[in-house]
């Protein structure tokens, strides 16, 4: 199985990604947005996609979106074929394309909404914590792609505050920001040195 950031030569696979896509739709009936093979393909030819292949047969992918100007990007379209499901490979995929998307837009907030635990689970790991909607991109064009989800008339009667999908957001600024419990450990740690180093001194006197 090789993972990698797809390109100009994965456009052939654009068509079975959106079949897949759209398969997978129906099966969960929730919502996830339909895409065109062109907006696929477009991906690939500009570095913002990661495809799954095993002996060139299509096995999973996943693209990047930018939005509000570079301030944030979402990892989309998350999809695994049916044949390669329950192997891990959707956690894989997640992994290679987040690091994809840290590298090529470092300062940028990355954000997802789904209605899949699985994915919810992926996204925690990462890093990801649960935000309300208003903490995420403002752009419109974005929102506008929720129009092909069967539940985009609960964001609407909600103005867009809360709906079927739970929004995540990794925010660069705070990956290095220790927790509490960890800022209580280091200290407990200090001062535990500091008082064997006093007892030691003590006892050499």
């Amino acid at each position: 199985m090789e993972i990698v950031i797809a390109n100009k030569s994965h456009t052939v696979y654009a068509d079975i990604i959106c079949k897949t896509i759209e398969d997978a739709a129906q099966v969960r009936g929730t919502g996830i947005a339909k895409r065109k093979p062109a907006y696929i393909a477009n991906k690939m030819q500009n570095g913002n996609a990661v495809i799954a292949l095993e002996n060139g047969k299509f096995a999973g992918f996943c693209y990047i979106e930018k939005w509000g100007h570079g301030k944030f990007v979402a990892n989309s379209g998350l999809i695994v074929h049916p044949d390669f499901r329950n192997l891990g490979l959707a956690k894989q995929i997640k992994k290679v394309v987040f690091n994809h998307s840290r590298a090529k837009f470092p300062n940028a907030k990355v954000f997802s909404i789904t209605t899949g635990l699985p994915v919810m689970k992926l996204n925690s790991d990462l890093g990801y914590k649960p935000v309300p909607f208003s903490e995420l991109t403002t752009d419109q064009t974005f929102w506008n792609g929720c129009k092909t989800c069967k539940n985009y008339d609960v964001l609407t009667r909600t103005n867009r505050k809360m709906c079927l999908c739970t929004g995540m957001l990794f925010d660069p600024k705070n990956q290095n920001k220790k927790k509490p419990e960890q800022i209580k450990e280091s200290v407990f740690k200090r001062l535990k040195n500091i008082k064997q180093n006093l007892f030691l001194k003590k006892n050499k006197k």
